[in-house]
């Protein structure tokens, strides 16, 4: 099925269903743009359409601010969901503005409003930046209030708690829990992003943020003096919440870490950066063992005891007990750290006894805190947590349940059983069920080759669930180049890294550095990092190397610096301007068919006669490298090379699919095509309409830029 670009995607759902993975929809050479609209299509109509129109407040209020038609018609879907209580689907390429497009009917709509988006910082750039100013523009007024997950707010009990804590005794820590009590005299949320001085992965936040655990046994009188319980208060009386996924799929799983009480009252959840729900709700809908949660249990153990109950000396040993046997369990695994299916140590006598001894250390546990429990209520906390941890490690002892994937996964000193549905279509769809409510999904990344059939399988969407698919305003055609170069070897040679390299390396050179290379494996990161050492006399920053936020600030403020990153950094990376021209991709992001909970999804395809690389491999890999692709063109007049080395975008029928499903770029296999591109953009603009559109090489053939799949794989 074909569509207008920027039109509404309707359709019929699961129509595309057998074609999903295996067909493109809109070959790319005859796909446009947003920008390219027919003049004679009726704009879209709603009072959110018009504010964001060229007469509407927006352009009167925002200097600069330049109405597009895709923003308006996501705009007017948003409203038309909210009002009906529908279910939407919208997919909105880079450019278009889809905060500010489901923002402003949320703000006008009168109703209760959950907005989710995937990251914490995401969450407070939207609430701290796009929120207000869309606020001021339509001078609406609106109770908005922000909420994150338990163990991002100080707990004012375990701070008391920690200052007497043995395991805090180090200078370092000490100076940190002094910073702490500092700030914590004038905070006024509680929330710890507020103390940059302290990294928030730093071992001291363990000790003195809430938890579920600790928390949960907080008397009323103490709730006036809780942060949690106070930004859960403001979020129960907001008009709108923002909130991010881990945090709302929490809420939905009914999961102690959430609070089970805001999204009861919303009218409508709008769920940004939802091409991240399904993998994240596998996490949610789960259960999760670790030796951090055991160890975290035996050390509060031992610090009630101490402080309530100083005569029960075997409490204390029975706990210390229980962190011994858990070292014993991790060392059963094997020394090399690993990811595989419980299957695969099922059989393994010496971890089999290792599991039972950890039981029987509960067992032990929970007899010596029965007598004590009482004597504290931090004793009965660690009597209910023992209770859980040990009914979910005897899951594992057991794994006979369906419809489940038994798992670990193991670090240099700790690790962690897993319990992840098959299938999170069942259980979201029954949470969707329980919530009547209008429900928005959104991100620049839903569709493959132009279908929704794989994002409404894996999350069970209603089949009457809208559908808007919104390509990007920006002109790919004329300023963005993608370029396959010929001869590649295929990825799994053991040469294929260095053969990239040498292929990226002239463009590199060629465009200043202003270069990302993103990679699908750490080992292939290392390589390349290694290689390029002592061959690039330029700015290289390594994932790795520092913090994701501020390895991204240095590389954009050198102007000519290159970035390795793989993983996380296919994502949330927005350099816009002349700091980056040149995204280079090694393979096609396919997700290892080693790890436990994809081999096991796969398995049961094959025994619904369904073809796991085609119904599951195929979609999930398109959506993957849609994501680093649009790290590349992230404003108007942003210009680049995609550079994609992977030799199966032309030997493989299935290569039409991705290439299909990235934005409307012109093409080349010819590095010389390439190297005039970037040529062209060290010289000043003339008037010759090929230095403004640099992709537009005089030089080189129709078929070469403007090339179809089918016709370069003949060649």
């Amino acid at each position: 099925m074909s569509q207008s670009p920027g039109q509404p995607h309707d359709q019929a759902p699961g129509a595309s269903e057998a074609k999903a993975g295996v067909d493109p929809i809109v070959p790319a050479a005859e796909r446009a743009d947003g920008a390219a609209e027919d003049d004679s299509e009726q704009l879209p109509g709603g009072e959110s359409a018009e504010l964001l129109g060229a007469d509407g407040a927006f352009a009167a209020a925002i200097d600069g601010f330049a109405p597009r038609e895709a923003q308006q018609r996501l705009a007017a879907a948003v409203e038309s969901a909210i009002a009906d209580g529908a279910a939407l689907i919208g997919e909105a390429g880079t450019g278009v503005g889809k905060t500010f497009a489901y923002l402003v009917p949320a703000l006008l709509c009168g109703k209760k409003v959950i907005v989710s988006t995937g990251t914490r910082h995401l969450q407070d750039q939207l609430f701290l930046k796009d929120l207000p100013r869309v606020r001021d523009v339509l001078g609406v007024p609106l109770h908005a209030a922000l909420l994150k997950g338990r163990a991002n707010y100080l707990c004012r009990h375990r701070l008391r708690h920690a200052r007497g804590n043995p395991a805090l005794r180090d200078p370092v820590l000490q100076s940190q829990l002094g910073t702490i009590d500092a700030w914590a005299a004038k905070t006024r949320s509680g929330d710890i992003s507020e103390v940059a001085e302290i990294p928030e992965s730093a071992m001291v936040w363990q000790y003195v943020t809430s938890n579920s655990d600790f928390c949960a046994e907080h008397e009323r009188d103490e709730l006036d003096d809780c942060f949690v319980h106070a930004a859960r208060r403001e979020a129960q009386e907001a008009d709108l919440v923002v909130v991010n996924h881990h945090l709302f799929l929490a809420d939905l799983a009914i999961k102690e870490e959430g609070y089970g009480e805001v999204l009861p009252s919303a009218d409508a959840l709008i769920l940004d950066e939802a091409h991240q729900l399904p993998e994240t709700a596998g996490n949610f809908f789960g259960e999760r063992f670790t030796s951090r949660q055991l160890i975290e249990l035996a050390r509060d153990t031992i610090g009630e005891q101490l402080r309530d109950a100083a005569d029960a000396v075997d409490l204390r040993f029975a706990a210390e007990g229980l962190e011994n046997a858990s070292r014993d369990l991790r060392l059963a695994f094997g020394v090399e750290p690993r990811r595989a299916s419980w299957g695969e140590v099922e059989g393994d006598d010496k971890l089999q006894r290792a599991l039972g001894k950890l039981l029987l250390a509960y067992d032990e546990l929970l007899a010596q805190l029965e007598p004590n429990a009482a004597r504290g209520k931090g004793l009965e906390s660690c009597q209910r947590r023992a209770r859980e941890q040990a009914a979910l490690l005897g899951r594992f002892h057991d794994a006979s349940e369906t419809g489940t994937v038994y798992w670990f996964e193991t670090y240099r000193t700790g690790y962690a059983l897993s319990l992840t549905p098959l299938d999170v279509a069942a259980p979201f769809r029954k949470a969707m069920a329980g919530l009547p409510a209008a429900w928005v999904f959104t991100s620049a990344t839903l569709s493959v080759g132009g279908e929704f059939a794989h994002f409404r399988a894996r999350l069970g969407l209603p089949r009457e669930a809208r559908e808007v698919l919104l390509d990007s305003p920006f002109d790919y055609r004329h300023n963005a180049l993608l370029y396959v170069p010929q001869e590649m070897p295929e990825p799994n040679s053991p040469g294929y890294t260095r053969a990239v390299l040498e292929a990226a390396l002239p463009l590199i050179r060629a465009a200043g550095g202003r270069a990302f290379l993103l990679f699908t494996s750490h080992r292939a990161l290392r390589e390349a990092a290694d290689w390029l050492l002592d061959r690039l006399d330029l700015p290289t920053f390594v994932q790795g190397d520092k913090p994701k936020r501020e390895l991204l600030a240095s590389f954009a403020e050198s102007g000519n610096g290159v970035l390795l990153g793989t993983h996380s950094f296919w994502e949330g990376v927005d350099v816009r301007g002349e700091a980056l021209q040149l995204v280079v991709i090694d393979k096609l992001p396919f997700a290892s068919p080693g790890d436990p909970v994809l081999a096991a999804r796969m398995q049961a395809m094959q025994r619904q006669n369904l073809s796991p690389f085609f119904h599951y491999q195929i979609p999930q890999a398109v959506i993957a490298l849609k994501q680093g692709a649009g790290r590349l063109i992230r404003d108007v007049d942003d210009r680049g090379v995609l550079m994609l080395c992977d030799p199966r975008l032309i030997s493989r029928g299935y290569g039409r699919v991705f290439i299909h499903s990235l934005p409307g770029m012109s093409r080349t296999r010819r590095a010389d095509t390439v190297q005039r591109f970037f040529a062209r953009l060290r010289q000043p603009a003339g008037d010759d309409p090929a230095d403004r559109h640099p992709a537009i090489d005089a030089s080189a053939t129709a078929s070469d830029v403007d090339a179809h799949p089918d016709q370069e794989t003949e060649r």
